[in-house]
């Protein structure tokens, strides 16, 4: 699929103006930058591939995952914040009744609205049939119970997509129901904390508590005992989003790399000009071009409805360690000084580390891939 040459040119240029400017300060103070997730409202760049009919671009997902090497490119928090939207939105287009369309679909697009997906807890992480969180029919509302933990926006959320037990006994794919929870408006419904990350310190992370919270039918998102499936519809597109904010640090730490390497001078020289340096340069290049070619194979394959979950676990795998890799040799390049605070090198290093864990780890990948090749 082609890319949105004029999306591709309007998000480059925001992350160069607006989000790299920016990114150090909201590092450091662990800022949730809402005015700036306004003005990304307003260009279009949240909800990419929301249909017109709904009020989106009707981008591809290789728009998708051009829009968030950009932003990623610029901080990957921002990024961050865009692919949270992207899944949101996806779900709502999907399984959304007209009454929710319209109630939510506006306002995440204009970042009026901060969302959260609340699927993880303590025990369940990358096994979530372990979910206990519940949801127990009494008449025709739902009681909620249970907690969350490392969610995304929580700390800040107005909405929550909440994953919970709706029926025990039943298989794992049916046990399982989506429901959205409007936060300030439930009783009940509690932010529990805030938690203080390693890197993408600007992404707001933290918990809910769920505590007989009353949520009337209509919060139900699509069928009853189908949140699994419906989780599973919009997994792929997730994982070639996070592989794409790989990209953006891979890009980022590699030019940091390039341009030190020019600059620095050692034994007389620059210490590009040492064959030590040159040829690590050299393959971070390679690898960042190998990873944006899985990318966008994968993101192509979405886009024309091909079979594409490995494609996608395998973008997510490689892109990811490739970034903690070439962060970490970006670091090294520049020496002693990427080892200081305020450096871009040494941010992009801390940002990279979580790209391997979250929407599935490595190993989850890599299960996913393997079980692709000895399928009977």
């Amino acid at each position: 699929m082609p890319i949105n040459e004029l999306l591709a040119e309007t998000v480059e240029r925001f992350a160069r103006e607006r989000v790299r400017p920016l990114a150090e300060e909201l590092d450091r103070n662990e800022d949730f930058p809402d005015e700036l997730y306004k003005e990304m409202g307003k260009l279009g760049l949240f909800g990419i591939t929301v249909p017109a009919e709904d009020g989106g671009a009707s981008g591809t997902v290789v728009d998708y995952v051009t829009v968030m090497e950009e932003l990623a490119y610029g901080y990957a928090s921002v990024a961050d914040q865009c692919g949270l939207i992207e899944l949101i939105t996806s779900l709502l287009v999907t399984f959304g009744t007209a009454t929710q369309k319209e109630r939510y679909m506006t306002g995440l697009q204009d970042a009026s609205i901060r969302p959260a997906y609340a699927l993880t807890e303590a025990e369940a992480g990358s096994d979530l049939a372990s979910i206990k969180t519940n949801a127990v029919q009494e008449g025709a509302d739902w009681i909620l119970n249970g907690e969350k933990v490392f969610i995304h926006n929580a700390p800040v959320a107005d909405v929550a997509v909440v994953l919970a037990v709706t029926d025990p006994d039943a298989r794992s794919s049916k046990r399982l129901s989506m429901f959205l929870v409007d936060i300030d408006a439930t009783d009940g419904a509690e932010r529990a904390y805030r938690e203080h990350k390693m890197g993408q310190r600007a992404s707001q992370v933290g918990g809910f508590v769920f505590t007989d919270a009353r949520l009337n039918p209509d919060a139900l998102l699509g069928e009853v005992g189908a949140g699994f499936p419906a989780m599973m519809n919009v997994l792929d597109k997730g994982r070639v989003g996070i592989a794409a904010l790989s990209l953006g640090i891979h890009r980022a730490a590699l030019d940091a790399a390039v341009s030190y390497a020019q600059e620095r001078k050692q034994f007389g020289q620059p210490i590009g000009n040492h064959q030590g340096i040159a040829f690590q340069l050299a393959d971070m290049a390679t690898e960042y071009h190998a990873s944006r070619q899985l990318i966008h194979h994968a993101a192509a394959a979405l886009d024309s409805d091909e079979p594409a979950a490995a494609l996608c676990s395998m973008a997510k795998l490689f892109a990811s360690e490739a970034a903690v890799r070439n962060a970490s040799t970006a670091v090294q390049v520049h020496g002693g000084s990427g080892y200081i605070r305020g450096v871009e090198v040494e941010r992009l290093y801390r940002d990279a580390r979580i790209t391997m864990i979250y929407e599935g780890t490595s190993e989850i990948q890599r299960m996913i891939i393997s079980r692709s090749l000895l399928r009977p």
